[in-house]
């Protein structure tokens, strides 16, 4: 396994002159809030870097590439344009990306002018990219998290057991967890997905959706992007904490019972906040949120 590498603005600068030498006059600044899989750099006003963090993302950059440009003619909102493909460099040991910058703000659930509106764009968008022709497309797969495979499937996604399981264990002090485990074996029971495998972008975290005037305007992050089974973006609903938000993305996705009990168990994995996790221990509003959810999954079972 190669180390994680060391990234900064530094070395952006070189790999950029190194390759890319048309662009290296441009200024190179660290996005405000990073990801945990890549870092983002701007490069000038319309531009942006993308490099992996670990070994295990460097197949998402192949995968934007070939599949992106294919993908956007056919959904309603933007979607990341990947402009050139880096190659390892300057002590840098995998491939990177250069994008196109789109303009936006991620979307600020508890600021939202009109959550209903919100969550019929979401679900237009969730629609769109299940509609696409899927034939040949990349299946689920270590390098994409295994989004798209079954809720039960006995592989390293964020939903294996093997996660699921002691995170549960870990908030018995914090929450009702045997309410939550109901909740996780609902998913499980529930039948899989029969029918041909769908787009799915895998992470439409509110952090992955950018807004414009308080409108849904652009999806990025397209890293776990496979196809499989819908139920990983529906999960996607629970984001919106009034119930007549999640009925809206239901209703428009025609989700039928099975898929929404998987959604809900996919929604209760992505949630789970462990205590001693730096991702949590460093903010805790993300503990309080991620409990929200957790809450509305459980009210969601029993209504």
């Amino acid at each position: 396994m190669t180390p994680a590498p060391r990234i900064d603005a530094d070395l952006v600068r070189r790999l950029i002159a190194a390759q890319f030498p048309q662009w290296s006059d441009l200024p190179i600044a660290p996005v405000p809030t990073q990801g945990m899989d890549n870092a983002t750099y701007r490069l000038g006003r319309h531009l942006s870097a993308r490099l992996p963090r670990f070994e295990r993302w460097v197949g998402q950059v192949e995968r934007e590439h070939r599949w992106l440009p294919r993908l956007a003619p056919h959904l309603p909102l933007a979607i990341s344009t990947p402009l050139a493909q880096g190659e390892p460099g300057e002590g840098y040991p995998f491939p990177w990306s250069v994008y196109r910058w789109l303009d936006g703000q991620p979307l600020d659930l508890e600021r939202l002018p009109d959550p209903l509106r919100a969550a019929a764009d979401l679900a237009e968008f969730i629609a769109a990219l299940h509609a696409i022709d899927a034939t040949d497309g990349p299946r689920p797969q270590w390098s994409n998290s295994y989004r798209g495979v079954h809720i039960a499937a006995d592989v390293d996604s964020v939903a294996s057991k093997q996660r699921v399981l002691p995170k549960l264990a870990a908030l018995r002090d914090l929450t009702d967890t045997d309410a939550l485990g109901a909740v996780w074996e609902a998913a499980l029971a529930a039948p899989a997905w029969d029918r041909p495998a769908v787009w799915v972008h895998g992470d439409l975290a509110q952090g992955n959706l950018l807004s414009t005037d308080g409108r849904l305007s652009a999806v990025i992050d397209f890293g776990t992007l496979s196809i499989g089974d819908p139920a990983c973006d529906i999960n996607n609903a629970w984001m919106f904490r009034d119930p007549a938000a999640r009925d809206v993305v239901r209703r428009e996705l025609n989700v039928d019972d099975a898929t929404w009990a998987r959604a809900r168990g996919w929604a209760l994995a992505a949630s789970l906040p462990v205590p001693d996790d730096p991702y949590f221990a460093r903010r805790p509003d993300r503990t309080r949120r991620a409990l929200r959810v957790l809450d509305d999954l459980v009210a969601d079972l029993r209504r």
